[in-house]
């Protein structure tokens, strides 16, 4: 299977990663402001964390810092949480109309010993999803976030053993 689908005329992102670690422990590190600012964000991005609801209607507000020193405020409303199985949110900046919103559903499946991630990216439109992977670069920034997942659960991995 291919980790990114990016089909011509699609309003979806779809990007999977095999994390090397149990489904329990990647959603609690995905859901626990403790650990997710240890890990979120591309490479050189730093994330500071105003609130984290983990719950339908929830609010995740927070900050990434990109190695550049621009700040780029997000927002996150949880619509759906599944402990350890699913996620699902409204991802916005803080302008309350902003036309790059888009909507992710993140499922956690038990691949063996290890836990295969699906981020399932969908934008208002086939246009405003190629315009955010073309000025984000969302599906390096994607793959990238996921990557240092996989080497932060691997790290704490180790030592809660």
């Amino acid at each position: 299977m291919k980790d990114v689908i990016y089909e011509p005329g699609s309003p979806e992102l779809l990007i999977t990663k095999v994390v090397h670690a149990p489904r329990d422990l990647v959603f609690e590190v995905w859901t626990d402001p403790a650990h997710i600012a240890n890990w979120w964000g591309p490479n050189g991005f730093t994330t500071t964390i105003h609130a984290m609801d983990v719950r339908p209607n929830g609010l995740w507000s927070f900050i990434m810092h990109g190695p550049d020193g621009t700040d780029y405020p997000n927002r996150i409303v949880y619509e759906e949480v599944v402990r350890p199985e699913r996620l699902v949110y409204t991802h916005t900046s803080d302008d309350e109309d902003d036309p790059g919103q888009f909507r992710v559903t993140v499922t956690f499946e038990e691949h063996g010993a290890d836990t295969k991630i699906t981020l399932r990216t969908t934008f208002k439109s086939a246009e405003a999803r190629d315009k955010i992977v073309e000025e984000v670069h969302a599906i390096e920034g994607g793959q990238q976030t996921l990557a240092r997942l996989d080497v932060y659960v691997t790290e704490i991995r180790s030592t809660i053993q």
